[in-house]
């Protein structure tokens, strides 16, 4: 009895799992969404930006994001600039405008 009770429970469970990943799957659009507004990747851009910043600073990039500032996009770089006589880096937070 308890052995039959287990193989329904089981069955049970893998019928409500396979309907729930059914219905997940049949709720999905069928019509592609309209591309008429375009985006932009600033995170790319960020990082190239932060790439030259560290470069400049003769350090490492640790992170580049974008922020908005007072209305206005910019790109948060955090560069790593290595201490002096075996000294740990200091860390260096450059804010530069996302053009």
């Amino acid at each position: 009895m308890n052995t039959l009770r287990s193989h329904l429970r089981t069955a049970t469970l893998a019928l409500a799992a396979a309907g729930l990943l059914a219905s997940q799957a049949m709720s999905a659009p069928a019509i592609a969404p309209d591309d008429t507004q375009p985006f932009v990747v600033a995170a790319s851009d960020c990082y190239a930006i932060g790439q030259q910043v560290a470069a400049q600073n003769g350090g490492t990039l640790a992170k580049a994001s974008q922020a908005t500032r007072g209305g206005q996009a910019v790109c948060v770089i955090v560069v790593l600039v290595p201490g002096k006589d075996g000294q740990r880096p200091r860390r260096t937070e450059i804010v530069v405008p996302l053009n």
